[in-house]
């Protein structure tokens, strides 16, 4: 039986279709990708070719392809390399993470004092401006957290606000709390914390929504700047194969510059720019008079926040944190809002994804969704979760019943499996990041990066799911094993999944006649290579709509 859904993906694929047979009959293919060992969802892997006419594919298969190939057909001889569908990566944060680019990387500082090292390298070379990047772990650098005093000496004129790895966190220095006016005295704002010493005084971290404490003095860049940063970003992310992006967003500046972009020409990647939910009348307001835009860069989504995160504490769970008995989490928006956002999003047809990682904020989102269809009605709505991260058991085969898209990225169970079990002990490690445990149930899982939270890479998100082996080499098994994913089930987490979770799955994800010619050629085949080799792994090219956008 074919439901509605699959019915109009079908119109549609076969509407772009028919007219690219006659146009490939008449003119010839513009683009013959040959010799590729070709990979698609649920087609496994074959030896074979690819036709494109214009954006889109227009034959599969060597015959094919070589009956409509003229003399003007450009022929790619791929000698035996791994095709398959684009990535698309599930969650980024475009800007912050196109910014880290030109920053510090803290990331991989060993020690306080090359940490230091690192940021007075910066402020000396650009004296008086912000620090904003990279981001940090004191996970790496011995557990405890930083404070201003690790860099206040080398930056006595240089304000720093440089974030955790997860972005829930900053750490200030001096000069750049005495411009947020932070002191002893300034009280946690809601759903924020301001870390203080056992004098009370503020050590320089501040989490969550205490970080607007901080952003609303930080410069704005420039829309020149901004936008080619953002071209930085994009480069980067065709280097890795990746063509679309979808950007789960609390802000509207990623969004802004991407019009400004697009209104130039071709964006060379794919982007769905989701917005803070609060703003959802504006967002409303917007697709009304303006539509969703196109292909290139849509809009008409909105992302929502329940809690913190892991490292920093503001998840919220059922219960405390056994290395912190008084805390179990900061809601960062108030379960009243988000129901009644949620609701009136939903209403009129826009996208909700909602950030939740501990189980309490889980079984809180699954529930307000299921409120939601209760009162808006059943439809084609495609609600996500995003990171879906620490789940109780009843919550895993919720995904899967209510419909809700389980929107994770691998990279994060190699990087905090060295350390989650200290935070909330073996018992609510068995919901961590079940990937297959939501498969199996039936769920829509889909995989991405978090950058610059993790790399935007997906061999290494691939990697991550498939081998389960933390980034210190302390699991050689795997970090939870029981959770491993197949090479396929990954993949098509990357392609078609994510192409379903952006209502892109008509025309993007698959390799087949009349999808897009979204492609990723790699220079080895991913279904029987060694997984701990895939790291190892080089993209070749990098098609979008067509076009090499990037090449070795």
């Amino acid at each position: 039986m074919i439901d509605r859904r699959s019915l109009l993906s079908a119109g549609a694929s076969l509407a772009a279709l028919l007219p690219l047979r006659a146009l490939a009959a008449e003119r010839g293919l513009d683009v013959a990708l040959t010799n590729a060992r070709v990979w698609t969802p649920g087609g496994g892997v074959r030896l074979s070719a690819v036709g494109i006419v214009g954006e889109r594919i227009a034959a599969v298969g060597t015959d094919q392809v070589k009956a409509l190939a003229t003399s003007a057909t450009k022929v790619v001889d791929l000698k035996g390399a791994f095709l398959m569908p684009a990535f698309t990566d599930n969650h980024t944060h475009f800007l912050i993470g196109s910014t880290t680019l030109s920053q510090a990387d803290l990331l991989s500082a060993t020690d306080r004092a090359d940490f230091a090292a690192r940021i007075g390298a910066v402020a000396k070379a650009r004296p008086g401006k912000w620090i904003l990047g990279g981001s940090w772990d004191e996970q790496r650098l011995g557990g405890a957290l930083p404070t201003h005093e690790w860099i206040d000496a080398v930056t006595p004129d240089t304000p720093v606000a440089v974030p955790r790895t997860d972005l829930h966190l900053y750490l200030l220095n001096k000069v750049a709390m005495k411009l947020a006016g932070i002191t002893r005295d300034t009280p946690d704002p809601p759903g924020g914390v301001i870390v203080r010493d056992a004098n009370g005084e503020p050590t320089g971290v501040v989490k969550d929504n205490a970080k607007a404490l901080v952003e609303r003095v930080i410069p704005a860049l420039s829309d020149a700047d901004t936008d080619a940063i953002m071209r930085q970003g994009i480069a980067h992310a065709l280097s890795k194969g990746v063509a679309q992006i979808h950007n789960p967003e609390i802000s509207w500046s990623t969004y802004e510059s991407l019009r400004r972009l697009r209104a130039k020409g071709e964006t060379d990647t794919r982007f769905y720019a989701f917005v803070p939910l609060v703003d959802w009348e504006k967002m409303a307001a917007i697709v009304a008079q303006e539509g969703r835009g196109d292909d290139w860069l849509r809009w008409g989504a909105l992302k929502g926040l329940a809690d913190g995160s892991l490292g920093s504490r503001t998840a919220v769970f059922h219960d405390h944190y056994d290395d912190a008995p008084d805390q179990s989490g900061v809601r960062v928006t108030t379960l009243a809002n988000l129901r009644e956002w949620i609701t009136a999003a939903d209403k009129i047809g826009l996208h909700v994804t909602t950030h939740a990682i501990g189980d309490q904020a889980n079984d809180d989102i699954l529930d307000i969704y299921a409120e939601v269809e209760k009162t808006n009605g059943v439809k084609d709505r495609r609600f996500r979760i995003e990171h879906a991260q620490h789940l109780s058991q009843a919550a895993i085969p919720r995904f899967a019943k209510q419909k809700v898209i389980a929107s994770v990225q691998p990279y994060h169970a190699i990087d905090d499996g060295r350390w989650a079990v200290k935070r909330i002990g073996a018992e609510r490690l068995k919901g961590t990041y079940a990937f297959k445990s939501l498969m199996d149930a039936g769920a829509t899982v889909t995989f991405g990066s978090d950058w610059p939270v993790a790399p935007l890479d997906p061999l290494t998100g691939l990697y991550g799911a498939v081998t389960r082996r933390t980034i210190d080499g302390a699991n050689p098994n795997g970090w939870l094993p029981e959770q491993k994913v197949s090479m396929e089930q990954a993949l098509t987490a990357y392609t078609i999944n994510n192409a379903f979770a952006g209502f892109m799955d008509d025309r993007t994800g698959k390799i087949a006649p009349g999808y897009y010619a979204d492609l990723t050629v790699l220079d080895a085949d991913l279904t029987t290579i060694d997984p701990l080799k895939i790291p190892d792994v080089k993209v070749l090219h990098t098609f979008v709509g067509g076009k090499a956008r990037y090449s070795a």
